[in-house]
């Protein structure tokens, strides 16, 4: 029978699936509601040493619907870190491991550009009973003009520099969650696990505006008749954050091989997990998910991803770990691939009306000859 248990950073889980910084660990009672309900470990909602610098503004999400349907594929948010006292996280954090002995709760952190407070923040929350701390540099909204979030995140120099703070003064694993906002976040990861992060969390939500209302001409979600640029989330953020995922692990494997990673970004179901798994991952985060569907979700995750297990034949998560890195490649790589394939293949092709270059598309044909040439 598979098992879905795993161990990351000496943490052991029961599964795989964890509550990802956000609402829905934004207080000790939630929280408690991820654990009764079998989710593998819970990330808190963001916290910092000062909570009166944080408002928040209502509405301050947006959705975006597949056309023609209610499903929600895209999801924005501006909401900004806990506004709830640094005393009272403390607090809570002893009562959940209090409740929780044997359950994983990591404490997500974000500071100003200050040696001291993040030291502070570091030394207060593990002695209050956290397992493991994870940097927040990748929140793409609010507080940037106080270098938090991303505004670190998006600067490899800054994040080692701060990184190295945190890691100097923890006694437990500490991860960075890395921000999307960037040009090749290989960069960021290799900042963070150098500066001694056990291992990295990715992705965060991409900086976007949803949409325009094109009845009141005003983009969403409309505080006062007004917006700011927020975190993008949901189903449609998956294949960006899958390519992070691939980027990421490959750094990993080849440059520091006992860090892990936890993979976030649209995960829904268990199959959308086995597919984080695939490409490296070793715990898949849900967050939007959690605020689609409710805490219950978890029962879904881990019987489908226990089904596509035995489907398989895998035992454990590390019989399929990273398995389908090895089928990434480049572009050159499979022209060449390509080449060495089409002679035993061309009259397949020709039957199939895919087009072999440029010069034969067609504008009668061109949304049949698109189709030949894609897959799903």
């Amino acid at each position: 029978m598979p098992t879905l248990e795993t161990t990351v950073n000496g943490l052991r889980l029961p599964n795989p699936f964890v509550i990802a910084s956000g609402p829905p660990g934004t207080n000790g009672n939630v929280i408690g509601k991820a654990f009764d309900e079998g989710w593998g470990a819970v990330v808190c909602k963001t916290i910092s040493l000062h909570a009166d610098k944080v408002v928040n503004v209502q509405p301050r999400y947006a959705r975006l619907r597949a056309r023609g349907s209610d499903e929600v594929i895209g999801w924005e948010n501006i909401e900004l870190i806990s506004d709830r006292p640094f005393a009272t996280w403390l607090q809570e954090f002893r009562d959940i491991k209090a409740r929780y002995p044997d359950r994983v709760l990591v404490a997500s952190i974000m500071e100003e550009y200050s040696r001291a407070a993040w030291v502070e923040i570091v030394e207060r929350c593990q002695t209050a009973g956290v397992d493991a701390l994870e940097l927040n540099f990748s929140c793409p909204h609010g507080l940037p003009e106080r270098r938090m979030g991303s505004a670190m995140g998006e600067n490899p120099e800054l994040l080692a520099e701060v990184a190295e703070w945190a890691n100097a003064a923890a006694s437990v694993p500490v991860w960075a969650k890395l921000t999307p906002n960037v040009t090749h976040v290989e960069e960021a990861g290799r900042a963070a696990l150098a500066a001694g992060c056990e291992g990295l969390s990715a992705i965060n939500t991409l900086r976007c505006i949803l949409g325009v209302d094109l009845e009141t001409l005003r983009p969403e979600p409309n505080v006062e008749g007004y917006t700011t640029p927020g975190g993008y989330s949901s189903r449609a953020v998956m294949p960006i954050a899958l390519r992070m995922t691939m980027e990421l692990s490959r750094l990993i494997r080849a440059e520091s091989p006992q860090a892990t990673l936890q993979g976030i970004g649209g995960v829904e179901t268990g199959s959308d997990a086995a597919q984080f798994l695939l490409l490296g991952a070793d715990t898949v985060q849900v967050c939007t998910g959690v605020m689609k569907f409710g805490y219950r979700l978890v029962h879904e995750l881990t019987a489908s991803l226990l089904a596509f297990m035995q489907r398989h034949g895998f035992e454990r998560l590390d019989d399929f770990r990273g398995h389908s890195l090895q089928y990434v490649t480049t572009h050159a790589d499979l022209v060449r691939r390509q080449a060495a394939a089409r002679q035993t293949r061309r009259h397949e092709q020709e039957q199939s009306g895919m087009i072999r270059d440029d010069a034969h598309w067609s504008g009668d044909a061109f949304v049949d000859q698109s189709d030949a040439l894609a897959r799903g």
